[in-house]
């Protein structure tokens, strides 16, 4: 079965992602549980702990199929020691609201060489950030999102997904998040060879590791390290390629997770993915 939702406001409180979720049709969703553009918060109050809960169970949505996303001040590969120390707290602040709320994943992007340092020493350093949070904390898995490889950024290739998990010390509690815009751009044509993509993925990574989607269509064509999500069957990856991965069993059972840029579209994009 597909767990499809979108990434919904928690405007007024975490407490009301669920309820927006909801309202969309969705049956998972994922959420930011602070500002994302703020290093750190104000902890969460129970109130608002309790009635998450409360409001998931209401509704349906279990731990598995909810993604949280952490902050996009934070880059677990930073070359500058004081910013990595800053990115690993903030993103360890980010494990523990996961723990407070029952959830059990919490999405990232790896992470920035800046130019400063060379790729495999960036590869590093994301995956001692991973070891060092995972020691700190309990039952949340780290979800590596890739990436379409824009500036300087890693994670666009399988090959960094696979080098990080391999130095990932609890490998129950590391995964990935593919984001079908961001695997096109970054070169990998799962238009003109889905099987062949597939396939690599499955050989370079393991679909094991594979825990959630981000499912967007793309403004910018393959491998143009560009990241520019477009509404599904809008972009340049056709309706096609979401039909094929909506029948792919592969892809059952995990949160897939709308972040296209039309929010009043949502509603309408979860309904046509389900008759697919």
């Amino acid at each position: 079965m597909k767990y499809i939702g979108a990434h919904v406001s928690t405007q007024g409180g975490v407490e009301n992602a669920p309820t927006n979720a909801h309202a969309i049709g969705a049956n998972a969703f994922a959420l930011f549980t602070k500002n994302q553009r703020q290093w750190f918060a104000k902890p969460l109050e129970p109130e608002s702990i309790n009635l998450f809960k409360e409001r998931c169970q209401q509704y349906g949505f279990t731990p598995d199929h909810i993604l949280p996303h952490d902050s996009y001040l934070i880059n677990l590969g930073h070359p500058d020691d004081e910013l990595i120390k800053k990115s690993r707290a903030s993103f360890e602040e980010e494990m523990h609201r996961c723990e407070q709320l029952g959830l059990q994943m919490l999405n990232f992007h790896p992470g920035s060489h800046l130019k400063q340092i060379d790729i495999e020493q960036c590869l590093d350093r994301v995956a001692e950030s991973i070891n060092i949070a995972l020691d700190r904390t309990s039952g949340v898995t780290a979800v590596i999102e890739d990436t379409a490889g824009q500036g300087s950024n890693v994670g666009f290739a399988f090959e960094h997904l696979a080098y990080i998990i391999n130095k990932v010390e609890d490998k129950s509690r590391v995964g990935v998040c593919i984001d079908p815009c961001h695997t096109y751009t970054a070169g990998y044509d799962l238009v003109g060879d889905y099987d062949g993509v597939m396939d690599e993925f499955g050989r370079i990574v393991g679909f094991d590791y594979l825990k959630a989607v981000h499912l967007n269509d793309s403004k910018k064509p393959l491998a143009s390290h560009v990241d520019r999500h477009d509404s599904i069957g809008r972009g340049l990856m056709g309706i096609g390629f979401f039909k094929r991965l909506m029948q792919d069993p592969r892809f059952d059972d995990m949160p897939i997770i709308l972040e296209t840029p039309d929010e009043s579209l949502w509603a309408e994009e979860i309904e046509t993915l389900k008759t697919f």
